[in-house]
This record gives C-alpha cells, structure tokens and sequence, in this order.
C-alpha cells in the first residue's frame, strides 16, 4: 500500500503518481449561485436524475493499465485478467479505468464528489471544463465530498500554484481518511496540496449525514476511512462507491480476487461481496467512479456469479 494522496500502485508509472492539481482558481462567485449560463452538450457531461436531485457525471479522464503487467496491474494474476478481459471483449490488454466525479444539486448546494486527477497520472485533466459543460463554475461549488486520499480523487483540489481549485467550497471527508491523509502527505510529495486544503477541511464520523440528500457510507478496506456516498430523493437511491470497485468487469466478475491497491484485502473484498449482493437483490443504483463512462448502473447476479448493467446515459 502506498501513503495516502496517491494511488495505490507504485508501478503504474503513467506520470508523477501525486502532485497538486493542473487547474486554475477562478473569479469569486457566491457559493450556490445558480447564475451560469446554460450548459451545452458536450460528451464529458451525463445527466443523472435521482428522484428530484438534478446530477452530473463529469468526464476528468482515463488510467489506462496494461492488463499483462504485473508490476504495474493491481491484480497480479495476470493470464486470469486477460483472458477475462478478452471474454468481456476487451481485446487491447488493457484496463480501463475511468475517472468521472459526480456533481450533485441538494437544494442550495452544489456537491462535488470527488475531485478527479487534476491531469496528473497521464490523464487529461477534463473536470474544469467538465464541470463549466454542466453550467457550473468552480467558484460555485459549495461541498466537495472526497470518498478516500489518493491522486486520481484530491489531485484536482488545488492548482500548480498551491491555490485551490474550488475556493468556495467546505472539503469533507471521514475523520479516519483525513488522519490517514495527513500522516501520508509528506511522505507522497503532497505536502503542498496538505497545506492548501487543510483549512477547508471538514472531517465528519463514518456514516455521517454530510448533505441534506446525502449520507456517507462506510466502504471498508480500500483506505482506513473510505467512504461511499448514498443519495437519496423519495424512494430513489444512488450509491456513489468510491474505489470500492475500480473495474466493472473485473471487480464484479471477479469480486474475491486480491486487488494490490487496497489497504485491506480481506475486508475490501467482502466489502465488494456485500455491495453485488446488495445491488443485485433490491433496486439499488450504482455510480461507479471508474466504470465506464457515465458509470451509473445495477448489478445484475447472472449464472454463478454478477455483471454489471449500464443505465443508457442520458444529456443534460
């Protein structure tokens, strides 16, 4: 397991594994203000409605991992990987993992889940301009909700400059991820990125209410404080999973295989256990921070074992 504020795999060697953001502050504009212009297609942005909540998948970019390399893969068994891959119809030898935060609307909130890469680890750095798509400026986001302390979620916190990307906003995350955090930073090279949101920082206790609409949910084993997050609106239901699960056809077909990036393999596999079991026995919905673009879906139990069954992704 690597510090905290980086992805856990040494061995990706996609780019500098942690560093502050790439995005600029922007003007100052009153946390909520709803007075952006309205947003125009673009393929980084999906609507997703959940009961009377208005949300957003926004696009930040793409880990791509080559399947057949151990040292760079979190699942070792490499042959099994491919040749599953292969199956799902994956035939390039590589696993791909997206990287797409959730913008939420709760009342007069404007909620980030996670804050992407901030084009580090060989991304692209699309959130900014994800997020002005979806007709928000970064200055208008209110809460960003962080599910765990590696790169590909803080990393777009602040900018090369050490200035924070979303100067308006409170940055939440469990009490045991921000203590984890903190012992971790210096030791990742973040002690820039540490300094920067550290007066922002609002730990609450696993399973908290951190918004109106949202509650977070304790998802144990990938970090010491990880956490999901639950939006709820009527009787409809959204389970943002954090890293929980990072492929939607490896960790769901294959849930009991150890993955390298978790902290804790036993837990972090009944943790992924439990939620295929969850989803696929009720009307859960997921939103999967790494599946494939939207990456919002159920699962579905199929022969032995579960797969994972988009949603047709929708525009604002």
């Amino acid at each position: 397991m690597t510090p905290s504020f980086k992805i856990a795999a040494a061995g990706l060697m996609l780019a500098t594994l942690m560093g502050v953001g790439a995005c600029s502050p922007e003007a100052q504009t009153a946390p909520g203000d709803r007075a952006a212009p309205a947003a125009p297609v673009s393929p980084d942005v999906s609507a997703v409605r959940i009961g009377t909540l208005e949300a957003t998948a926004v696009r930040d970019g793409t880990l791509n991992v080559p399947a057949g390399n151990a040292e760079m893969s979190p699942w070792t068994n490499t042959a099994e990987v491919s040749a599953l891959l292969t199956a799902a119809g994956v035939t390039d030898g590589t696993i791909h993992l997206s990287i797409q935060p959730l913008l939420v609307r709760d009342g007069e909130r404007v909620v980030l889940i996670d804050a992407g890469a901030g084009g580090q680890m060989g991304t692209e750095g699309k959130l900014v301009a994800s997020l002005r798509a979806a007709g928000v400026e970064p200055s208008q986001v209110t809460d960003v909700l962080i599910s765990h302390a590696h790169g590909d979620h803080v990393g777009g916190l602040a900018g090369a400059d050490g200035r924070l990307t979303f100067p308006n906003a409170v940055i939440r995350m469990s009490a045991p991820e921000w203590t984890f955090a903190q012992a971790g930073a210096a030791e990742a090279g973040a002690g820039a990125l540490l300094a920067a949101i550290t007066p922002k920082v609002e730990p609450f206790a696993p399973g908290a209410q951190v918004t109106p609409s949202i509650r977070a949910v304790p998802l144990a084993g990938h970090t010491p404080g990880h956490s999901g997050y639950e939006i709820e609106s009527g009787d409809d239901r959204l389970l943002y999973i954090g890293d929980a699960m990072h492929s939607s056809i490896i960790s769901v077909q294959r849930p009991e295989w150890r993955n390298a990036w978790d902290s804790d393999s036993a837990a972090a596999v009944t943790t992924r256990q439990g939620l295929l079991e969850r989803g696929a026995s009720g009307t859960q919905r997921i939103y999967g921070v790494h599946f494939p673009f939207p990456g919002v879906g159920r699962f579905q139990r199929r022969d032995d074992g579960f797969v994972w069954v988009p949603e047709a992704p929708h525009q604002p």
